[in-house]
């Protein structure tokens, strides 16, 4: 069984508003406190940079529940000027917005599978799993 539910990232608050999605999914499928903290922190990433970098887009988080898994989703997708240079933004440290340069590098590692699209121009679409152990 699939379940997704999204919020539309516009303002700052719907970032908050990502962040409780996610953790009430990954609650409800059964993660624990730490992983839950993992998944909403991700979210709340993924969510930052579209509000920063795109100024909108879409935050859908899927609920799988099979017989052999259970996982989390997040889809982040948005119309924004797209990803330059992926690899150069995977980096611990690069940052074009002065800040720390943690954000994809930290989804990354919170998440335990995470694919970017991007087309300049376009927009991008990053994709992270979270399974359930």
């Amino acid at each position: 069984m699939t379940i997704k539910s999204s919020v539309e990232i516009i303002t700052e608050w719907d970032i908050v508003a990502a962040r409780q999605l996610g953790r009430n999914e990954a609650k409800a499928l059964g993660f624990d406190t730490v992983d839950q903290a993992r998944i909403t922190t991700a979210i709340s990433e993924l969510a930052r940079n579209i509000y920063l970098y795109a100024r909108l887009g879409v935050i859908e988080v899927e609920k799988v529940e099979t017989d052999t898994e259970k996982k989390i989703i997040v889809i982040a997708t948005d119309q924004g000027p797209g990803i330059e240079d992926v690899r150069k933004v995977m980096e611990d440290g690069y940052s074009t917005s002065g800040g720390l340069g943690a954000g994809l590098p930290g989804v990354n590692r919170l998440m335990d599978s995470m694919v970017i699209h991007s087309v300049i121009g376009e927009g991008t679409m990053i994709r992270a799993e979270k399974w359930l152990r």
